[in-house]
C-alpha cells in the first residue's frame, strides 16, 4: 500500500474511521474484530473524536487497540469548537486520553471552526505540544480562507493536516483546497470517501462506476474509494463496523485506476471549474 508521508512519520494511506462505532453494545464486538483486522494487516491510522457517540467511541478504539504497541498506531481524535479554548481543551484531551487508554495523541484536531479565536486555539494545541501529551495538531472542517488566515496566526505554520469531506460525490475541495495544501505538502485526510446514503447508493449504482468495476475485478465501493485515493497526499479514513469490509478496503487501497477509468469517471461527474461551498456532514 501506498504511504503518506507525515511530517516524521510514513503512514498507509488508508485509515480507520470510528463515527458511530460504539453506539450500539450488540455491534462493539464486531466493531474490534474489524479494527483489529486492519490493525494485523498494516493499517495504523485511527481517526476517533469526543463526538463521536460522547466518548463511546473512543472508548471502543481504547479496547481495540489494547493489545498492541502503542507506537504502532497513529492516533487522531478531535475536539469541539466550544472546547477550544486553552483550559477547556486540555480538559477535553484528557477525557479523550484516559478512554483510549494512552498518555498520547499523535495528532489532534479542531473539528470545526467555532467562536474561540483561532489565535487562542493554536497557543492552546502548541501549549499540549511542548507537555508531550499531543505530538502534532491539525484543523477539520477548514476551507481555504480558514488555512490561509491560520498561516497567519502565530505557530499556525504548524499546522500538521486538514480534514474535511470529500467522496465523487462531493468534489469542490478539489478547485482550491486539495491544490493548496498539496503545494504546502499539507496532509489531506478524507472523510466519508465512499460518501453516505442516498448519495452512496446513487453513486455505487451508476452504470460508469459499476463498469469499471467489473474492469477492476473489484465492487463499486472499492472504486469509490479508490478513486479518493488516487491524489497524492491525501489519506482517506472510511469507517466500517465488519472485518469483511475492512478486507475490501484494503484491497481497494491497492487498486490504480487507468486514465480511461479516470476520464470516464470525470465525464460522469465531473470536477469543479469554479469555487464552491465547503461541504460538511
Amino acid at each position: 500500500m501506498r504511504q503518506l508521508k507525515f511530517q516524521s512519520d510514513q503512514v498507509p494511506v488508508l485509515g480507520i474511521g470510528t463515527w458511530h462505532m460504539g453506539d450500539q453494545p450488540a455491534k462493539q464486538a464486531a466493531e474490534i474484530k474489524a479494527i483489529q483486522y486492519g490493525i494485523n494487516h498494516g493499517l495504523k491510522v485511527i481517526d476517533t473524536a469526543e463526538m463521536y457517540g460522547a466518548g463511546r467511541s473512543e472508548t471502543l478504539v481504547g479496547k481495540a487497540i489494547a493489545p498492541y504497541a502503542r507506537q504502532s498506531l497513529f492516533l487522531i481524535s478531535k475536539f469541539y469548537p466550544q472546547n477550544a479554548t486553552k483550559s477547556r481543551m486540555r480538559q477535553s484531551l484528557t477525557a479523550s486520553l484516559k478512554r483510549l487508554g494512552t498518555d498520547y495523541l499523535d495528532l489532534y484536531l479542531l473539528h470545526w471552526r467555532g467562536r474561540v479565536p483561532l489565535a487562542e486555539t493554536v497557543a492552546g494545541l502548541v501549549a499540549l505540544q511542548q507537555a508531550g501529551k499531543i505530538r502534532h495538531w491539525g484543523v477539520s472542517n477548514f476551507d481555504q480562507p480558514d488555512l490561509l488566515e491560520l498561516q497567519q496566526i502565530t505557530n499556525g505554520d504548524q499546522v500538521a493536516a486538514n480534514e474535511d469531506l470529500y467522496n465523487l460525490g462531493a468534489r469542490g475541495i478539489e478547485y482550491d483546497v486539495l491544490p493548496w495544501q498539496q503545494r504546502q505538502q499539507l496532509p489531506f485526510i478524507a472523510y466519508s470517501p465512499v460518501a453516505q446514503g442516498d448519495q452512496r447508493g446513487q453513486l455505487v449504482g451508476n452504470s460508469v462506476v459499476k463498469q469499471i468495476a467489473q474492469e477492476q475485478n473489484a465492487t463499486p465501493y472499492q472504486i469509490l474509494l479508490a478513486w479518493t485515493l488516487r491524489h497524492p497526499g491525501v489519506l482517506a479514513i472510511p469507517q466500517t463496523s465488519q472485518w469483511q469490509h475492512m478486507q475490501a478496503n484494503i484491497a481497494a487501497a491497492n487498486l490504480r485506476l487507468t486514465d480511461k477509468q479516470l476520464a470516464a469517471i470525470d465525464r460522469e461527474f465531473p470536477a469543479p471549474t469554479t469555487k464552491r461551498p465547503l461541504e460538511i456532514i
